[in-house]
């Protein structure tokens, strides 16, 4: 019952998302798909399907659902193989994308929120997700390349490092520093260039660096 209870939160969720945000089916779908509770406090479970961002504790935030199907839809999923997500977090936004991507390699630089994400990904049986803790900025060279990028952190720049590891063609979503604002950019990649367009404005925790115990 419980379980029926959850599907149809999540259900609606994506429906009170695409009102805001028209959703492809695919991303409807993932978002419908992923239990929003699983991944928020429990002191903030009244509040799992609102559509807003939530503390989840080290001063980080489970972004809102509604921002997390943005960044998903930006990454333009359809036909790409492997993502590479810069700040797992909670673990929400990757847990979205195993349902988009065969393949989900995620790097958190916070390592109590790592160990408690893949728990989550453990009692899911969300086994697509490959997950390390380390400072995102250096990428994951072993799996490399990727298809798609994803921060889910603010960036002032996207590293050389990632761009080397981004396949021809392929796409980084970002929300980059820019004039004291912050604006999700999509990069796709043309020979070893990135070409920038500007989505919209938002907000999000910065990239660090380093890795914190």
């Amino acid at each position: 019952m419980q379980a029926r209870m959850n599907a149809l939160k999540n259900a609606k969720l994506a429906e009170d998302i695409n009102t805001k945000f028209e959703l492809s089916e695919a991303v409807r779908k993932a978002i419908a798909s992923s239990s929003r509770e699983a991944f928020v406090p429990a002191g903030f479970t009244h509040n799992a399907y609102k559509l807003d961002a939530l503390p989840i504790g080290a001063n980080q935030w489970i972004s809102s659902p509604l921002t997390v199907a943005k960044m998903s839809e930006y990454l333009f999923p359809q036909g790409a193989d492997s993502v590479l997500e810069i700040g797992c977090g909670s673990g929400y936004q990757a847990a979205v994308l195993s349902k988009l991507f065969r393949r989900v390699f995620t790097i958190e630089r916070i390592e109590p929120l790592m160990i408690e994400a893949k728990q989550r990904f453990r009692k899911l049986n969300i086994s697509n997700i490959h997950t390390r803790t380390d400072d995102g900025q250096s990428g994951w060279i072993q799996y490399a390349p990727y298809d798609r990028i994803l921060f889910s952190a603010s960036a002032t720049h996207i590293p050389q490092k990632l761009i080397d590891q981004l396949s021809p063609n392929g796409i980084i979503v970002a929300p980059m520093e820019k004039n004291g604002k912050q604006v999700i950019t999509r990069f796709t990649k043309h020979g070893n260039s990135l070409q920038a367009e500007e989505l919209e404005e938002c907000v999000f925790v910065p990239v660090l660096d380093g890795v914190q115990k």
